[in-house]
C-alpha cells in the first residue's frame, strides 16, 4: 500500500514567521492603545486576530512565546520519568489490591 502524498496548494507560498522580540513589541503597541488593532495590524503587516492571539499567548505563557512542535528535551524527558513512575506505582496498587484480597479470604 502506498501511502497518500500530501501536495500543498500554493506551493510557492511561504509561512510567514515573527520573532518573539517583534511578536512583544506588536503586544506592547497594541495594549497602549494609541492607534486602533485594524490600523496598527495593517502597519505591521499582520492580521488583526494574530494581535490578539500573540497578546492572549503572552498572558497564558507568563509572557514568553512557545514554539509550536516537540517539547524541549527536559520537558520530554520529564514526561516520560513521570510516564515510568505511573506505571510503576500502578503495577504496585495493582498488586496491593490483590494482596489485599488474598488477605481477606485468609480471614474469614
Amino acid at each position: 500500500m502506498e501511502g497518500k502524498k500530501k501536495s500543498k496548494v500554493n506551493p510557492e507560498r511561504k509561512r510567514q514567521q515573527f520573532s518573539a522580540e517583534f511578536k512583544r513589541e506588536a503586544v506592547r503597541l497594541l495594549e497602549l492603545g494609541q492607534k486602533p488593532a485594524t490600523q496598527l495590524a495593517l502597519e505591521l503587516g499582520v492580521a488583526r486576530n494574530r494581535l490578539y492571539k500573540w497578546q492572549a499567548q503572552l498572558k497564558t505563557n507568563g509572557g514568553v512565546f512557545r514554539t509550536p512542535g516537540r517539547p524541549k528535551v527536559s520537558e520530554e524527558s520529564e514526561v516520560s520519568r513521570l510516564k515510568r513512575e505511573l506505571k510503576r506505582v500502578t503495577e504496585e496498587l495493582e498488586i496491593l489490591k490483590k494482596a489485599e484480597t488474598y488477605f481477606a479470604k485468609r480471614r474469614r
